[in-house]
């Protein structure tokens, strides 16, 4: 998932991730290293063998591999293997091609696309090729390891990159068509409810209960913009340089549609509500103390970049984005089960499936 390198051993950055390094590929992912080798001779400019092939430790769902040349390296996504068991609408790489290829020269950092292989006669998969951005990956929220104003700096240019994509007119880069306009809240719940239902592997009450609460609580959004939404924008899906707060590349861009660009900010503001003892979260820090805005701070200069004003209750907003990620985790449990999971990680991210849903039903009941 992560297309970087580990710091060196001398650099005072949080730098560890589970998304960084590689090892051999999963036997349920092989494929034939040979026919791809041959396929990126004709397609990739540049290209020349011989070829080795890597798996990123990291990475739930689209397997993510590291494509070793001579000369350079190359970053390779793919949807699972040929043996999986794809849920609806899931592992479209096609799409994640499309609207990094799209947003290249609009200020939003992304990686260059390189090549795209819809035919899966090739490898036993549809895949694409990007470059591997060199950088780091920071992966703990609080950032240790850092200075105040280090810290400062690194969650300003996360508000930055964030508001910089949430104006990018999808028409102007030719995305009309990325999603559909309007009803957004609806036709999300309605996924994640079917996804949830598709994957479910015991029941979990806390999904019944917001399946049923949501769709009844929803904000107006008849006057809603609607932007190009990433889905799951979040510190350790950025790749930094490794000597300035600067955002090289937005990771990850398989949820990525059009929609409500708020909701998709809310769920980038979910670390501030998730305690780090459980997920990967901000919750109860002494924030001022760290250097780190506080929510309202943050919410208010994302506004001020925008121009976008929070409709409705902001509770509900993390109450829909916790249910979204206990959904998602809850595919990776059925991935689990089904012996198809892409990471070793993905037992332990699908057992938070159920307090991930409990937490988001505790946010339920706040909105007035």
């Amino acid at each position: 998932m992560a297309h970087a390198t580990p710091a060196d051993n001398t650099s005072q950055q949080a730098d560890y991730s589970a998304f960084e390094g590689t090892r051999p590929v999963a036997e349920r992912q092989r494929f034939d290293a040979a026919a791809l080798e041959a396929w990126l001779a004709t397609h990739v400019e540049g290209f020349a063998g011989p070829l080795t092939v890597e798996q990123f430790a990291g990475g739930q769902s689209n397997p993510t591999f590291k494509l070793v040349t001579p000369s350079r390296s190359y970053v390779m996504r793919a949807k699972p293997g040929p043996k999986a068991k794809l849920l609806p609408s899931a592992h479209a790489i096609e799409r994640e091609y499309r609207v990094m290829d799209a947003l290249a020269g609009t200020g939003v950092p992304v990686a260059k696309m390189l090549a795209l292989c819809e035919d899966e006669a090739v490898i036993g998969r549809a895949f694409y090729v990007m470059e591997f951005v060199e950088g780091r990956v920071l992966w703990d929220p609080s950032l240790p390891g850092l200075s105040t104003d280090e810290r400062a700096a690194i969650y300003d240019e996360m508000n930055r990159v964030i508001a910089t994509l949430h104006s990018v007119v999808p028409a102007d880069v030719g995305l009309a068509d990325y999603g559909k306009a309007g009803n957004y809240f609806a036709r999300q719940i309605d996924r994640w409810s079917r996804q949830y239902q598709a994957s479910e592997t015991e029941p979990i009450e806390a999904m019944q209960r917001l399946i049923e609460w949501l769709p009844q609580h929803m904000p107006d959004d008849s006057a809603a913009r609607t932007t190009i939404v990433h889905g799951d924008y979040r510190l350790d899906n950025l790749i930094f340089d490794r000597h300035a707060p600067r955002v090289l590349a937005v990771l990850d861009w398989e949820l990525s549609t059009l929609g409500d660009p708020l909701a998709d900010f809310a769920y980038h503001c979910m670390a501030w509500h998730v305690d780090p003892a459980q997920f990967r979260g901000i919750a109860g820090l002494d924030l001022a103390a760290l250097g780190i805005p506080d929510e309202a701070a943050y919410v208010r200069r994302y506004c001020e970049r925008t121009g976008l004003d929070v409709r409705g209750d902001w509770n509900f907003y993390l109450a829909y984005n916790m249910f979204r990620i206990a959904a998602i985790l809850q595919g990776i449990m059925k991935r689990v089960v089904d012996g198809t999971a892409a990471s070793a990680q993905a037992a332990d991210a699908g057992r938070r499936a159920r307090p991930m849903a409990e937490l988001a039903w505790r946010y339920a009941q706040k909105v007035r």
